[in-house]
């Protein structure tokens, strides 16, 4: 069956429209549309069959499209030249609902520059330049101020979330990482190991996947390994559970002071971003220009990602095992570690005008990550519309110093401005509507 939709006397191309999601399916059929239809009139003509076909009252759907595997933000002659897609076969467009605009939902005052953010469950770690680490809930309820710097706090991290014992680290321009335990049920704080060994600021900090090991990266050059509990027990899986926690408490009654399992040299200037890409492996970002991927059951350099300006941040989606960094040069980069040959930059993300500060990907979908910049947007990118975000959320009135999309349904961000923003998020899966 074929069908013509008359827009405009522009060529035409034949199409076949698709969905996986099973609510908006049309019947198998091949089109005719003019080569300079947009996405906004094909989600006109999506709409006008859905109401035809539809058994019941129809309301106006938003859609999205992907030809040639990105979104269509061009007319669609222009993306298929620029895909070198013949528009002399039947040209396969898949079709979903648009992701919604994410809301405002609180923002948070802080005293000072706000640096680290980072969420989990019910609650939300933030670190701030007034030396303190903060404890909210996801709802906006202050649960505590923990003075426990003696300078600028730069990043915090949840380690182990229990119930009702949760423990997470700090890290501070006091060149430090203090382990911390909270008691939910009581609101408790107890400082639990102090971490020396860096000789300058540390300016990031990520806990290993299923272990209770993390990792500290430091304006020293230096990425330093540590354990949670016993030096013995750094390998040993969190889900332990009582027994790791007394553990950690027996040994924080012998000495608050720890030093590090390992440490591991090689950067030139000082590291600004790390991600733990799998039990054995973190990867490091640094003002040297370089992304480095370590082996630290080894204790050694496995590869190097070179780039011209110097990097920010990186975030590692377990989704879809690649990497991306923030820069000074305003770009965003999409690279797969894995790659053996040509490029391992994959894809280029244009459209912050200030210094790109902070990354992260979505929780539970493999195209999804927000950015947060200079210029004081935080982002909403999907990578398959590399040269334009999905939305821009305001709201900063300084420059944007962190993100986090730890908890799916809320995009986090935390500036100069003494605020955290928390944008409320539609939560879409991979498989909702993407595979």
């Amino acid at each position: 069956m074929a069908a013509s939709i008359s827009m405009s006397s522009f060529p035409e191309c034949q199409v076949k429209f698709y969905t996986k999601q099973v609510k908006y399916s049309l019947p198998d059929s091949v089109f005719s549309v003019p080569g300079n239809a947009t996405s906004s009139e094909l989600n006109d003509l999506i709409n006008t069959l859905l109401k035809d076909w539809s058994e019941e009252d129809w309301k106006t759907i938003e859609f999205d499209f992907i030809v040639g595997g990105e979104l269509l933000r061009l007319p669609l002659q222009e993306l298929l030249d620029k895909k070198e897609i013949s528009n002399e076969t039947v040209v396969e467009i898949e079709y979903f609902e648009r992701y919604s605009a994410p809301t405002p939902q609180d923002s948070l005052v802080h005293d000072d520059w706000v640096s680290g953010v980072q969420a989990c469950k019910d609650w939300i770690l933030t670190g701030c330049y007034d030396n303190t680490i903060q404890l909210w809930t996801i709802k906006g309820k202050h649960l505590l101020t923990i003075p426990g710097h003696i300078a600028p706090v730069r990043a915090v991290a949840w380690i182990e979330v229990g119930d009702p014992i949760s423990t997470f680290v700090s890290t501070s321009h006091d060149e430090t990482a203090v382990i911390w335990q909270w008691n939910q049920q009581t609101n408790a704080i107890e400082c639990v190991n102090v971490c020396r060994g860096h000789a300058r600021s540390v300016d990031c900090v990520g806990g290993g996947p299923l272990t209770r090991r993390f990792a500290t990266g430091s304006y020293d050059h230096m990425l330093k390994v540590w354990c949670v509990g016993d030096q013995e027990d750094g390998d040993l899986e969190a889900n332990e559970g009582e027994g790791s926690r007394k553990r950690l408490k027996n040994d924080a009654g012998k000495n608050k002071n720890r030093t590090p399992i390992m440490t591991l040299a090689g950067h030139n200037e000082g590291i600004t971003g790390l991600e733990w890409t799998s039990l054995e492996e973190v990867c490091t970002a640094s003002m040297d220009n370089t992304i480095r991927l370590w082996d630290i059951e080894l204790g050694g350099l496995k590869s190097q990602l070179t780039g011209s300006k110097a990097f920010l941040d990186i975030s590692f989606s377990r989704l879809n095992r690649s990497l991306l960094s923030a820069s000074t040069d305003r770009h965003i980069r999409l690279w797969d570690p894995r790659s053996k040959e040509g490029t391992v930059v994959k894809c280029v993300f244009s459209s912050h005008v200030g210094w790109v500060t902070a990354l992260d990907w979505s929780p539970v979908n493999q195209y999804h990550f927000i950015s947060g910049s200079h210029d004081m947007l935080l982002k909403l990118w999907d990578i398959r519309s590399p040269k334009a975000p999905l939305y821009d959320m305001t709201g900063h009135e300084d420059k944007i110093m962190c993100v986090d999309w730890s908890v799916p349904s809320l995009m986090i961000s935390g500036g100069a401005d003494s605020h955290i923003k928390i944008f409320k998020s539609e939560v879409v899966t991979e498989d909702e509507p993407m595979e």
